[in-house]
């Protein structure tokens, strides 16, 4: 079984627009993985034209189990311009009640189950270099800390969850540690896999897991810092032929493994 996780920015490419869906689609169609975590995925925004984008990708990956969890509704921006949603799973039965955002996961494989758990977020207000609606240009913003999400899907043969934590450190560690106190009662072994915005070992040491790729993936031009992960939680599974691949969409790199029994 071949595992993978990408943030896609919101469908941006390297230089800076929005991918159209047929581009998307395309985007990550020579993926070959069987199960894909996704982060920062958009549903009916205006930024990205109201794009459904995990029903595209979907497409794109040739996945036809998939579930999107919404982290906010409303438009992230420094103006606070949004509000919490509250944790639940959407599928591709279900119209996307947007503008919302957050995180999907996809499977070619059958899913026995899916579950979802909120994370929350910290009180701090953290800088992002973003553009100015009124002038254009790039800036600094200080804006507050989104609620972030977890989803599982239970396979055969390993449960995976898709996360993508915190931007300050302090809260992506209590955000883990919660996550693997819900990881113990899954059914194993589990993978855990996505954007933990926490560099290199740290969070294979904090959960006491096996980390399957170990490589740096952002920023996705020239990688200086390991933030995207793919662990094994609990024992029973190891990695092979770990990669970092660099797409047209998102500003990290897509990490994908092929996981054996240990």
């Amino acid at each position: 079984m071949r595992i993978g996780t990408l943030n896609i920015a919101s469908g941006r490419s390297a230089i800076g627009p929005v991918l159209a869906p047929g581009e998307l689609r395309a985007a990550v169609a020579g993926l070959d993985v069987d199960v894909l975590a996704v982060q920062e995925v958009d549903a009916d925004q205006p930024r990205s034209a109201r794009t459904d984008q995990a029903a595209v990708l979907a497409a794109g990956l040739t996945a036809p189990h998939w579930r999107a969890a919404a982290t906010l509704v409303g438009t992230p921006d420094p103006f606070r311009s949004w509000s919490p949603a509250v944790p639940a799973l959407r599928g591709p039965d279900d119209a996307a009640n947007g503008p919302v955002y957050g995180i999907a996961l996809f499977s070619r494989l059958a899913v026995r189950e899916w579950s979802v758990l909120g994370l929350g977020s910290g009180r701090a207000r953290l800088p992002v270099k973003g553009p100015d609606p009124r002038t254009g240009g790039l800036r600094w913003w200080w804006v507050p800390d989104e609620p972030r999400i977890a989803v599982a899907a239970r396979l055969d043969a390993v449960t995976v969850v898709a996360t993508h934590l915190s931007f300050a450190p302090p809260t992506a560690v209590r955000q883990l540690r919660r996550l693997r106190r819900w990881m113990a009662a899954l059914p194993g072994p589990v993978v855990l896999a996505g954007d933990l915005n926490l560099p290199g070992s740290l969070p294979a040491r904090l959960l006491g897991a096996t980390a399957l790729v170990r490589t740096p993936s952002f920023p996705a031009a020239e990688p200086r810092l390991q933030l995207d992960h793919l662990l094994a939680v609990g024992a029973g599974l190891r990695g092979h032929d770990g990669a970092a691949t660099v797409l047209p969409v998102g500003d990290h790199r897509a990490l994908t493994v092929t996981v054996l029994p240990s």
